[in-house]
């Protein structure tokens, strides 16, 4: 598969060694990606459908990763969300999932946990017909720690 053809792994975060950190997990494993500094800045995306999957922060400068996930589910995107946050509680990891994350996952997590729900999202999607995943990991991945 062409890194053409791979599906478009959207980082929003406003952490930008976090964007940067994630953003090269994805690449090293074929992934094609684009970083978002914050929510508002994603939803100025003028094709929001190319974007395969979100890896979205729960807390941001501005609107919040629920309230963006909120806006998409308004707007019928049905575009696969992995939540990471440091901020963990259960009623908000509830709504998430309610709303349809894929995963929600605590800061730091491990690669291979962002990698696996990565794979989910994007099997979701390709089930929904808008994406085939990627088949190979690169074993460097969990120097993204």
């Amino acid at each position: 598969m062409t890194t053409q053809s791979q599906p478009l792994v959207a980082i929003v975060d406003d952490n930008q060694s976090v964007r940067i950190a994630t953003d090269g997990l994805m690449r090293s494993v074929g992934y094609r990606t684009e970083n978002f500094a914050s929510a508002e800045e994603f939803l100025a995306k003028e094709r929001l459908e190319e974007i395969g999957c979100v890896i979205l922060d729960l807390k941001l400068n501005g609107m919040d990763g629920l309230a963006l996930q909120s806006r998409l589910v308004a707007a019928n995107l049905q575009i696969p969300i992995i939540f990471i946050t440091a901020h963990w509680d259960e009623p908000t990891r509830t709504q998430a999932l309610r709303l349809g994350a894929v995963d929600f996952l605590r800061k730091p997590c491990s690669a291979a946990a962002l990698l696996e729900a990565l794979q989910e999202a994007l099997e979701s999607s390709r089930i929904h017909g808008a994406f085939e995943a990627a088949s190979t990991v690169n074993p460097l991945v969990e120097l993204w720690r």
